[in-house]
């Protein structure tokens, strides 16, 4: 039996991980311990960090190997359903009914992760404070803008008060103003939470991740901080090269591992 206490942040070890989808390996032996705070999944497109936040996720398992998060085995029936009722995600893609009100709609999510029915209303009012809409819960969905969508779906993964965050490309598509709206907030939630994020997006990355581990054709090529990015692929770092350091880094550590 595993036992959650609110408020204690809970971190994920993955050991030995590999995945393969119609015989095709898509992750293979992934091994990395993530801790509370923020950490980003970076790596070329393919390399397999949708699929690596779907089975922390539990909506896949792997073909070997195992997720723990914090004492669930994610490998079991019952270890799945008890890290459920920590986890929150948002997907790269979501959708939401147009015509329902955004009280209502984080209110239904908050519900279909078991918070109790006398209860749905205030979880639905708690997740808006918290991305900063606690103002537009009457409004209907279709009058939001791009970015408050964006964050809407935050609410709603976040209105069973998870301790554990997933997002997928969570500023995909959004104009820089919004992009740094929500990073803001992200960087506000994953206070006394584990926060993963995947992106190909270096900028979100950069600004929001304390830790980052790198995918390459689905091996793990790297984990660390950006200043051990930033030693390992020092070596050859132009400083009149465009972009920033940590750019730069990242793009001298994918030619040496042949990834370009």
């Amino acid at each position: 039996m595993t036992y959650w206490v609110r408020g204690v942040s809970v971190g994920l070890r993955i050991e030995g991980v590999s995945y393969a989808y119609r015989r095709k390996s898509v992750l293979s032996d992934v091994t990395w311990t993530i801790q509370p705070g923020v950490t980003g999944i970076l790596g070329p497109n393919g390399a397999g960090k949708s699929t690596l936040l779907s089975l922390m996720a539990t909506l896949q398992k792997p073909s070997r190997g195992r997720i723990v998060l914090g004492d669930a085995d994610l490998s079991t029936p019952s270890g799945r359903q008890s890290a459920r009722r920590v986890l929150g995600l948002v997907p790269q893609r979501f959708t939401l009914a147009p015509e329902m009100r955004v009280h209502d709609t984080v209110a239904y999510a908050a519900w279909i992760h078991g918070v109790a029915d006398r209860e749905c209303d205030e979880a639905a009012a708690r997740a808006l404070d918290e991305v900063g809409l606690g103002d537009r819960g009457r409004d209907r969905v279709r009058a939001l803008s791009g970015g408050q969508r964006q964050r809407v779906g935050l609410a709603a993964a976040l209105a069973h008060d998870p301790q554990v965050i997933l997002l997928d490309e969570p500023t995909a598509g959004l104009d820089p103003g919004h992009r740094l709206r929500l990073r803001e907030r992200i960087t506000h939630l994953a206070e006394g939470r584990t926060v993963v994020i995947a992106s190909h997006l270096m900028e979100d990355i950069e600004h929001l991740c304390g830790h980052v581990g790198v995918l390459v054709e689905g091996r793990l090529a790297f984990t660390g901080g950006a200043a051990e990015l930033h030693a390992l692929a020092a070596e050859g770092i132009g400083a009149d090269s465009p972009g920033s350091t940590f750019e730069r880094a990242y793009d001298a550590l994918m030619a040496r591992l042949g990834a370009y």
